[in-house]
Order: C-alpha cells, then structure tokens, then sequence
C-alpha cells in the first residue's frame, strides 16, 4: 500500500493547521547530540516542512526528504530563502541521500507510517558514525475536553481515524523496536491557540480526515465548529498539545 497518497490534496490545510513544535524541544535536540550550524540532518517525512523550518533557523544543512509532490512543492516554496535548505524527493526506505552523509536524522509526525526495519536500516546507512535518530511528534494531551470531543467527532465521521498519530502511544512498541530498546525520551509543553480557521485547517489537516466531497463532510464540520464555538475565548480556542521526541542510535 503507498501511503503517501493518503496526503494527495492536503498540503493547504497542513500549512494553515499543522503546528510548529516546542521551541525547548528544538533547543534540547540540539544540545544534546552536539548539532552546530556545521551539522547535516536529514528530516524525513518532512511533509510541507513545518520541523525543518525549525532546524534551518539554526543554521544547520538540513535534506528534507518528502515523498508526497504536493507536499514537497509547498515546502519548496515556503523554504526556498533558505540557502541551507535542500528538497529531496524520497521516503523513509529510500531516502536518495548517499551513505554516511548525515550527522542526525528526524522525523516529525511521520514514522507511524513507517516500515521499521526498512527505516532503521536506512537510517543506518546514512548516518555518519555516532550520529543518532529522533522520533518526534506533537501529541494532544487527551485530560483536555477539547480533545476528548474531537476524538469522538473523529471516530464517527473518519472512518481511516485509528487514533492520534497514526495511534502511537508512549513507549509504542514499534519505537522500542526501531532503537532496539534504548532511547532517551522528553516531552516539553505546546500549546495551541487557534482561531476559527485555524482549528478547521487542523481537523482537515488530519490524514485520515474526510474531505468536501465525501459522505457525511457538512455533518463533521458542523460538528467540529460546535466544538470550537462552545469553547472559544475571544475567538480563540486553547488546544493542550505536548511536543515529545525519542531520541536515540539505530
């Protein structure tokens, strides 16, 4: 099955929804493993670039290797001023890049897609020695009822929802078994403040998220605006949301 069709169609609602990730969160990465403005990191999975925005900033040779064209060619052009920014046609088997090219590797939002022996392996090959891999995510914090209603709104009308992030909880197995069990794990908190478009473009953003013109479309945006207007704030609803990274050798 190819997964990255799944994001036919969804670049526009990634680039209004999708939210940028801790700024502690990039800070630890980067001192924690050593990463200077002479570093090269391979973000894959990389989607419409909203992490390997966050890593060009810091000076860093970043690869972001996506893919998904519609994807690759929003980030192309929201990145393009980046002189350390280099788009890379390929995915998380098959990543175009050479062997032992790449000081770290990252992936944000995206390794539940992922086939983890085939990534690790890859990941392998294009690390240099002693480099290392995080797993990152951004996470709802599900003690939020803002969350809890859109779970359920979710699981009525998206019939591909399997849960957040691709359903992959803390400690998920398929992240013990990519860093064979040995891994440093830190959440930081991030959260959302997003308006009326904002919190549509989020549910929309969802892969599995219906679109305009499936069954049932008028009834789940209904039901999503009902969410945001009953807990908005001057315009604004509060999103509890945690940005986590794994981090680790492969």
């Amino acid at each position: 099955m190819d997964n990255t069709k799944n994001f036919d169609g969804y670049a526009n609602d990634y680039t209004v929804g999708r939210p940028q990730y801790a700024g502690e969160l990039i800070d630890y990465l980067y001192s924690e493993n050593n990463l200077t403005e002479s570093s090269v990191i391979a973000d894959i999975g990389s989607g419409t670039g909203k992490f390997t925005a966050q890593l060009l900033v810091k000076g860093s040779e970043v690869y972001s290797v996506e893919p998904n064209a519609d994807m690759r060619r929003v980030a192309e052009k929201e990145l393009s001023s980046y002189k350390n920014f280099h788009s890379v046609c390929g995915d998380a088997e098959n990543t175009n890049l050479g062997e032992r090219s790449v000081d770290f590797i990252t992936t944000a939002q995206a390794f539940h897609w992922f086939d983890v022996q085939k990534f690790r392996a890859e990941c392998a090959r294009i690390l240099n020695d002693g480099g290392k891999a995080a797993l990152i995510w951004n996470v709802r914090n599900m003690s939020d009822p803002v969350n809890q209603e859109l779970y359920k709104i979710y699981t009525k009308y998206c019939p591909r929802f399997r849960g957040f992030s691709g359903g992959i909880v803390k400690d998920d197995h398929r992240i013990k078994e990519f860093f064979d069990g040995k891994y440093d794990y830190v959440s930081f908190d991030n959260p959302l403040r997003l308006d009326r478009e904002t919190f549509i473009a989020r549910s929309l953003s969802g892969s599995y998220s219906i679109k305009e013109n499936d069954e049932g479309y008028e009834e789940y945006i209904k039901a999503v605006l009902d969410v945001f207007d009953r807990h908005s704030d001057n315009g604004f609803v509060l999103l509890a949301n945690d940005s986590v990274a794994y981090t680790g050798s492969v």
